[in-house]
């Protein structure tokens, strides 16, 4: 098996104990692999060793990979989405995760009832407090969801965020715990995801509820 097909094992093994020890199943969470940077071929290979799912940051590159592995996999946007991006991204992700402003869905789903589509989205929310982090504030949050499931063309699937990186990932649990409290005030349509946990810190995201995680160093290695 290649140094992918046992990373990507390696971390499903994580995933499944985590999931335990939260009383579920490895079945209830979704392995988003982030391949930012990665070329095709290593994408390819991590489909083959059972990858499902895709995380890009930007939509070019995204665009480029997708042209050439087609719907091998799942595509998510897990990066900044400008809004003049919205065409290109609603024609191929099946999944946007960084949805921070009502004119930015409207822009998604103006473009996908264009071309007969309803684009699942998640509102993204920025739970680390840090300035150079997107998403919107906590507290703003479920103001904005009200606004946003008012919005024809996409459907609201749940919330996404992103912890600081602490030298200690136990550190990061009262930030994913926070935005599982916020998830948990979504109606039960809305709660389909719980995107939360990278690398460094998805065990606990786990623990705390998300039921979607976003993994890419673990499995093809540091960037060179």
């Amino acid at each position: 098996m290649s140094s992918i097909g046992e990373n990507l094992r390696s971390v499903e093994d994580r995933i499944d104990k985590a999931a335990r020890i939260s009383g579920r199943r490895r079945e209830d969470i979704t392995l988003v692999t982030v391949t930012k940077t990665r070329s095709v071929d290593e994408i390819r290979e991590a489909i083959a060793c059972g990858a499902t799912d895709i995380g890009e940051n930007y939509v070019q590159e995204a665009e480029g990979k997708y042209a050439q592995i087609g719907d091998a996999a799942r595509w998510h946007m897990i990066g900044h989405l400008q809004r003049n991006k919205a065409r290109h991204a609603v024609e191929f992700f099946s999944l946007i995760h960084s949805v921070d402003s009502v004119d930015l869905a409207r822009e998604l789903g103006r473009r996908a009832e264009a071309i007969g589509k309803r684009m699942d989205i998640l509102v993204e929310v920025g739970i680390s407090g840090e300035a150079t982090k997107f998403g919107v504030d906590p507290e703003a949050t479920l103001s904005l969801v009200d606004n946003i499931v008012e919005v024809s063309g996409i459907r609201l699937c749940g919330l996404m965020g992103m912890a600081p990186f602490l030298e200690s990932p136990e550190d990061t649990r009262p930030f994913f715990e926070s935005l599982r409290k916020l998830w948990e005030r979504l109606p039960d349509e809305q709660r389909l995801y719980l995107s939360m946990g990278m690398t460094s810190d998805f065990e606990i995201a786990i623990q705390e509820g998300a039921n979607m995680v976003r993994i890419g160093t673990a499995i093809f290695g540091p960037r060179g």
